[in-house]
């Protein structure tokens, strides 16, 4: 014990300090840090999309749906959806004019904009999809001219381009509006 009392703080603390180092854990490697722009993946037809998360609000099964009289073919109905009624849209039906074939796979995406509710019927629902800054690419080839107007951009993963389609341009579109047919 007297050599303990003869020992000066100084060298208590740098024995502290040597034993600390012999069990210190290593500090955690640097980790690059990446900006990354994330969005709700889905497919019309063999086109990839991906819309804003702010852009939709839910992504639902293919309702049973009540049909509207004297409405375009690419209003497909409405449905009970929590009490509300919504419109149930086909998507493909309303750009291309092609009739989304509906499968099990089949998923409607809840769009809600300007006190606007509707429902997208679309192909297929991917989920929640992640993509770095670099991935960006200004022009999509594959694009097809009819989603242009609707599309500010897009990613390419791989061999996979994404399609960046804005629901505010789809849901502000004059045309859009316009579900009853002329008779």
């Amino acid at each position: 014990m007297a050599a303990a009392e003869s020992t000066t703080p100084y060298a208590l603390i740098k024995d502290i300090e040597a034993r600390s180092r012999t069990r210190a854990i290593g500090l955690p490697q640097q980790v690059e840090v990446r900006r990354t722009w994330s969005g709700i993946g889905f497919r019309v037809g063999e086109l990839l999309l991906v819309s804003s998360l702010g852009d939709v609000g839910e992504i639902l099964v293919y309702p049973q749906l009540t049909k509207l009289p004297h409405a375009k073919r690419w209003v497909k109905g409405v449905s009970n959806n929590r009490g509300s009624l919504l419109p149930v849209l086909d998507l493909r039906g309303f750009i291309e004019g092609i009739a989304t074939e509906i499968s099990k796979r089949s998923r409607v995406l809840l769009v809600e904009h300007d006190n606007i509710s509707v429902g997208l019927l679309v192909d297929e629902a991917m989920g929640l999809r992640h993509f770095f800054d670099e991935e960006r690419v200004g022009g999509l080839s594959s694009l097809p001219d009819a989603y242009r107007e609707y599309v500010v951009g897009g990613y390419k993963q791989g061999n996979t381009q994404w399609a960046v389609f804005n629901m505010e341009r789809l849901v502000e579109h004059r045309k859009f509006m316009e579900v009853a047919v002329r008779m």
